[in-house]
Order: C-alpha cells, then structure tokens, then sequence
C-alpha cells in the first residue's frame, strides 16, 4: 500500500508541477530578450564594483584622511597577501568557516525538528511556544560569555551561539509551512489510507520544503554573525579573533581583511543553500518575468 500511495502522490504532484513542465529558456519566446537583460545586468552590477573600489582607493586621499582611519583599497589588499603568506589568515579563515559550517548545520536541523512537532502537534506548541519566544527575545551576545565560562575558550561557544541565531529563523518557517498545507491534499491521501507517517512524507514535509530554505538563506548569513560574537567576546583564534587583535595593534587595514573574510564566508554558505535548494526544488515553476 505504501508503494501505491508514493507512486500516486510525488512532490512534484503537491508542488502543482513537475520536471516536464519546465521549459529551457533559450528556446522559450523572448529568450534573447531575457540574455541581454541578464548581460546588462551583470554588467551594471560590476560598473558599481568598479567605482567603489576606485572612489574606496582614492577619495580617502583627497579628502586628508589618514590611514589608520581608512586605509586605502590597495593597503588593504597589500595587508591581505601579507597576513596569506605568514599563514596566519588561513589558519583563521579555516576555523571560523568550520564553526559556522557546523553550527549552521546543527541549527537547522534543531530548527526543522522543533518546527516540525509544533506543526504536527498544537498543544505542544501552546505549551513550548512561550519559552522558545524568551529564548529567542534574550539577545544571543549575552549568552556567549556564559557559554565561554562554561565550556572554555574552545570553539563549542561560538558553534552554540550560531546554533541559537540559526535556530529560531528556522524554526517559524517550518511550524508556518506545516499549519498551512493545503487540506484537499491532505484529504486526498487519507481515501487512499495513509498513515500518519505517509501524511507527512508525503504531503507535509514536501510543502514545508520551500519555507524551510527560506529559513535556510537566512540561517546561512546569521550562523555568520553567531560565530564573530562568539569570537569577539572569548575567542583566541578565528577571524573574530583576528579582527579583535589587529583594532587592538591599530591595523584597520587587517580589519578589513577580517572582515573580508567573513563576508566570503557568509556568501559561500548562502550559495550553497541556493544551490542546494535549486537541486530539491527544481519541479516548482518559477516565475517569467519580462518588462515591456
């Protein structure tokens, strides 16, 4: 029976759309249209790149501004090779980027856990749900000392801060998505004699995957941020660390590459959850938006 309900209903079938539907945009109406905006647009986007590393290398000079107050675009990237060669930048990067991985990867699976028995369940919601917004209204910086005297300058404070910024986000898009799939779905599984379990793996979980890499996307650049507190207020490596440590020599040029590198580590996780999330969801249809 399990088989024959599985066969019968497919994520693609909840999702309303299914791999065949979608048309490759090189032989769809307008295609040419849709590469030239992309081109222009990139385009555009590298045109700002260009003139604010060029008003960052050279305003700061016209208008007498020292250094130590704004270094230009070329020292920082002269400060970046040399923090790379003595080796000392990767060794930062490397840790900071471990810790985030895992307390990204910890927070979202806690977040889609506690989501889904609050959806599927809610008395235990009515219960939870007080305590879990006082967790989430407590400011996660005043947990990091704590969890530095707790467990030491190691990096399980600052993979708990991430998991509690990551968690939250997380948390409230799935328990959305789970009270709002649609009943005539549901109804229709239950004639084919479902149980339980066959309910939500084959309707419920489905419908709640779009909002949960909503909530991934946005636990991606907040695991980030988890991390460079928790380093900030008790670390002695990572790029929080480093960042403390070159405000703490003058170095604003290595501040800026600390802060760099945090920046590429935020943009790496998101790409990978869009990536991720392109591969899971490739039977939604999305949008074709054209100007005239």
């Amino acid at each position: 029976m399990a088989d024959g309900i599985s066969s019968t209903i497919s994520p693609s079938a909840v999702a309303g759309a299914g791999p065949a539907a979608s048309v490759s945009s090189k032989n769809a109406p307008g295609g040419l249209k849709v590469y030239k905006r992309h081109f222009v647009t990139v385009g555009c986007s590298l045109l700002v790149l260009v003139l604010f590393l060029a008003a960052w290398e050279w305003l700061p000079g016209w208008l007498g501004m020292p250094e130590f107050i704004l270094p230009r675009f070329t020292t920082v990237v002269q400060e970046g090779i040399r923090m790379w060669n003595t080796g000392s930048f990767m060794e930062h990067f490397n840790i900071t980027a471990f810790e985030v991985v895992i307390g990204f990867i910890l927070g979202a699976l806690l977040g889609l856990l506690v989501g889904v028995v609050l959806g599927l369940s809610p008395t235990t919601e009515s219960v939870l749900s007080p305590y879990i917004l006082a967790l989430q209204i407590a400011p996660k910086v005043a947990f990091a000392p704590l969890f530095v005297m707790w467990l030491g300058y190691t990096i399980y404070p600052k993979i708990l801060v991430a998991l509690l910024i990551v968690f939250f986000p997380i948390m409230v898009n799935v328990l959305s998505a789970i009270r709002t799939v649609d009943p005539d779905m549901v109804n229709l599984v239950r004639t084919l004699n479902a149980s339980r379990w066959q309910i939500f793996r084959l309707v419920e979980f489905p419908s709640s995957l779009p909002a949960l890499f909503s909530g991934l996307r946005i636990g991606a650049t907040l695991a980030v941020i988890g991390v460079t507190v928790g380093e900030l207020v008790g670390g002695n490596k990572g790029l929080g660390f480093l960042l403390v440590d070159a405000e703490g020599q003058g170095n604003t040029a290595g501040v800026f590459v600390a802060i760099f590198g945090l920046t590429v580590i935020g943009i790496a996780a998101y790409a990978a959850v869009v990536w991720i999330e392109r591969r899971c969801l490739h039977y939604i249809p999305k949008a074709n938006v054209t100007t005239v």
